[in-house]
């Protein structure tokens, strides 16, 4: 499966390293516009299918409060904020979990994934 990523100004440029590394196509925000608004960013991956990654849990409230759609969305909640944790724990979601990446919203922590379906949202 080949997933398409867009990933937030807030996420660490070692994992976005590491996941072109890995093939991925990969839109980082810092490249694009540092200032983008939050609802244009989730506009953005909807329009082209990409999965958002980000630290921001605001993304949630404009999921499922305000029905705003994407293609999905990993959140990571890693305390800490090690990079190192986050992308060890990217590793296993995406070598583990891969086909249920999309239209889910994802929440990562160190011990465990939650996936919430966003089929209903429009």
């Amino acid at each position: 499966m080949r997933l398409k990523f867009l990933v937030d100004v807030n996420v660490e440029k070692p994992i976005v390293d590491w996941l072109r590394e890995k093939g991925y196509d990969i839109k980082w925000i810092p490249e694009i516009d540092c200032q983008m608004d939050d609802e244009v960013l989730l506009n953005l991956a909807k329009i082209e299918e990409r999965i958002l990654i980000t630290n921001d849990k605001d993304f949630g409230e404009l999921t499922f409060l305000q029905k705003k759609g994407s293609a999905g969305i990993i959140l990571l909640r890693i305390k800490g904020q090690q990079v190192e944790d986050k992308l060890s724990i990217l590793r296993r979601l995406l070598q583990n979990y891969i086909t249920k990446l999309p239209h889910h919203f994802i929440t990562v922590t160190k011990k465990k994934v939650r996936f919430l379906s966003m089929e209903a949202i429009k």
